[in-house]
């Protein structure tokens, strides 16, 4: 069985043809699938890595930003690290981890299709080639490296065993 990426009104699909614990969308959306979430990941990304300065940038609330720093460790995303400045108490901050830094490209996704479809004027962000400054931009590409519009996509869904 194969779906269309894009939906058609033509031949609406009752449910989905994949599980929702089968699914890696769906199990991502349960563990990003806050705003506050979503927003600290941008900050890490951004190198604001301190308990306080997140909470300053954010302007988020202490107690929803602990729970929220504490699930993303939990989940692998984050590691948390002690340091201290002068004779000051034992803080902490969070740095990206392996499996983190791996959702650099969904992050990116997110950030292009908001400054496409929701921005007005430039964007004040480029993402570029670190060895040429050339700007870059997601796709999905095939094996051979060939850009692939999303209407000429599909999913193939694959039996299960």
């Amino acid at each position: 069985m194969s779906n269309s990426l894009l939906s058609s009104s033509e031949n609406p699909v009752r449910s989905a043809p994949v599980a929702r614990d089968a699914c890696g969308m769906a199990v991502a959306a349960n563990l990003l699938g806050d705003r506050w979430t979503l927003l600290i990941l941008r900050e890490t990304f951004y190198g604001v890595s301190r308990f306080d300065d997140l909470r300053a940038d954010l302007d988020i609330p202490r107690g929803i930003l602990s729970a929220r720093l504490k699930a993303l460790v939990t989940a692998g995303l984050l590691a948390k690290s002690p340091y201290r400045q002068g004779r000051e108490r034992v803080r902490f901050s969070y740095q990206l981890t392996a499996k983190g830094q791996d959702l650099a490209l969904t992050l990116i996704a997110l950030m292009q299709w908001g400054e496409r479809h929701l921005r007005e004027g430039p964007s004040p962000v480029r993402v570029a080639d670190r060895r040429t400054g050339a700007s870059l931009t997601i796709a999905l590409v095939t094996p051979q490296g060939h850009a692939v519009a999303a209407q000429d996509v599909e999913f193939i869904v694959l039996p299960q065993s």
